[in-house]
């Protein structure tokens, strides 16, 4: 390919909407350009890193024995009724009326539409195992696009559904998602943790999240570098810092008007791990009362699986359900429900006396009140692993993937069912699995830049190596250039030319910019002695080499992997 012939918009200043790295580089770079609000166009470059991520993930959805197909993206209402997703989800779909009338929705996901097929095609325990994928356009109605190609409202998933006859296949069909999504990311040369996750909208038993670390990310990783636990803070669990209790006395301590934890600790000069929060909350099934320790926060996902749908309640709601005032809120004397974190299991504390302008001291967990001891806590830097006791670290992350094990969630209300071998009908047992390419790709700019532009990992650079002549006017200059350009060509290399009447400066800085891996450097200087200059990207590292010798070379280099 020759740069002159390309579409590469480079861009010398930084536009000034872009915040995350990978979004300032992959604009400067020319590689996308935005359309509107979390809408971007892949332009030449981008789209062919795109291509190579998607063809490493063919290459290892195939290796697992998965077969590609091709799926609408419009879908019809009553796929997504019979299992309840469309009255569950939100703003985020798509929704429109096609000229009929009929309710439609734009794919946010395909498991509706996946077991709608297999439903239809899957009849006996001989057509099973089978694995599913596809590469496809995916839209969701973001509420807050942000950071380039990370959050978009239109965007590429490869998505991947498994269909097994029991729990066992299942595991298996688990297992080799886990080794082919390692092999993607190792390939595409990101690092990643895998990571137990919530499983959300998505419904089922288990599920995981492959996180590429990034200051860019959206999300935050709960790690223990000793024993290799790793989980979404979503549902990570920890021991919290330990504390060594007095034996106050159980009395009821005067607090003029301060309410909150960090108010009443100055007042009574006692630190706020000494203190119960009480929190009323309203969900479908009515009120309930959650207590947490005062130095730690409520992990409202922790919380939403246990109770569902909720809500905080209002003033008047917690007057009316708890006779006192919020601020004054004890866990003692209440008939509602009471959910209390794991941490306040033993100890002594001070909590609100259910009595305005006071607060109890000497509250004793199993003694003055009765709850539900539950995970309920955020965990945080320094907190104790809860496999191994070594102290937690918390690192941002970019989702690149997840896996999720449905079970019958979709099977059983869209009737996707099999005879097994006594005639028996089952239900079909089914798995998840998805891949943002887009968010790979953002995630190894993230990972590989330096202050000149892009570090393309070889496997998904837009080029391997990039020829620069210094001067075409040169007749030496461009004859070899030329040269070495048509021997990687015949070699199968992928390699670009800039043959741009241009500044030597205005080619190094955009070669930098893009991220090429190799450049190769033809020019006056080195010629005399016979000789160009390789350079890699990464390293910076520089050789002079024969002319003749640099086509050979080159080809050691890819083959090495560098």
């Amino acid at each position: 390919m020759r740069f002159s012939k390309m579409f590469i918009p480079t861009l010398r200043e930084t536009p000034s909407e872009a915040e995350a790295v990978s979004h300032k580089l992959l604009l400067r770079g020319g590689f996308i350009r935005q359309l509107a609000s979390g809408l971007y166009i892949f332009l030449p470059l981008g789209w062919r890193v795109m291509e190579k991520i998607n063809k490493i993930i063919r290459e290892e959805m195939q290796r697992i024995g998965a077969q590609e197909l091709f799926m609408t993206v419009l879908h019809p209402a009553e796929i997504w009724q019979k299992t309840g997703r469309w009255y569950e989800i939100g703003d985020e779909m798509f929704r429109l009326k096609d000229r009929t009338g009929r309710d439609m929705c734009l794919g946010m996901t395909h498991e509706e539409i996946m077991t709608w097929l297999a439903a239809r095609e899957i009849k006996s325990y001989r057509d099973l195992p089978q694995i599913w994928y596809q590469i496809q356009t995916k839209l969701r109605d973001e509420a807050r696009p942000k950071s380039g190609i990370m959050r978009t409202r239109e965007f590429i998933m490869k998505d991947s559904y498994s269909f097994d006859r029991d729990e066992e296949g299942l595991e298996r069909s688990y297992q080799v998602h886990i080794e082919a999504y390692n092999r993607i990311f190792q390939r595409c040369g990101l690092k990643y943790y895998q990571v137990e996750s919530d499983p959300g909208m998505m419904g089922g038993a288990m599920a995981h999240e492959f996180m590429a670390p990034s200051p860019a990310g959206e999300d935050d990783v709960a790690l223990c570098d000793r024993c290799g636990y790793a989980a979404n803070v979503e549902l990570a669990k920890s021991v919290p810092e330990e504390v060594k209790f007095d034996d106050w006395a159980y009395e009821e301590v005067y607090t003029p008007e301060k309410r909150t934890v960090q108010e009443v600790s100055e007042f009574l000069g006692i630190p706020s791990q000494y203190f119960i929060k009480s929190l009323l909350y309203i969900s479908d099934s009515g009120p309930v009362l959650v207590l947490i320790r005062g130095d730690q926060d409520l992990q409202e996902k922790k919380l939403q699986r246990i109770i569902g749908e909720f809500r905080a309640a209002s003033r008047e709601e917690v007057i009316e359900t708890l006779g006192v005032e919020a601020g004054f809120i004890g866990p003692h004397g209440h008939s509602i429900r009471i959910l209390a974190d794991e941490a306040l299991k033993e100890g002594v504390y001070v909590s609100g006396a259910n009595k305005k302008d006071y607060h109890l001291k000497g509250l004793r967990p199993g003694v003055h009140f009765d709850a539900e001891w539950v995970d309920l806590h955020i965990a945080k830097a320094g907190d104790r692993c809860v496999r191994c006791g070594s102290p937690l670290r918390i690192e941002r992350v970019i989702e690149i993937g997840n896996i999720f094990k449905l079970g019958t969630k979709y099977s059983v209300p869209l009737k996707a069912t099999y005879l097994d071998e006594d005639g028996t009908e089952k239900p079909i047992i089914m798995g998840s699995y998805g891949i943002g390419p887009a968010r790979v790709a953002a995630a190894a700019v993230e990972q590989n830049h330096d202050e000149d532009g892009i570090i393309w990992p070889l496997s998904i650079a837009p080029f391997q190596v990039i020829i620069l002549p210094l001067n075409i006017k040169d007749e030496k200059v461009v004859s070899v250039a030329e040269d070495i350009y048509k021997s990687l060509l015949q070699k199968g290399t992928d390699v670009i030319i800039d043959d741009r009447d241009e500044r030597a400066g205005v080619k190094f800085k955009d070669a930098d910019l893009i991220g090429i891996p190799l450049q190769v450097i033809v020019g006056e200087k080195g010629l005399k002695e016979g000789k160009v200059e390789i350079k890699q990207r990464r390293t910076k590292e520089r050789i002079m080499i024969n002319t003749e010798e640099a086509p050979g070379r080159i080809l050691e280099y890819l083959s090495a992997g560098n």
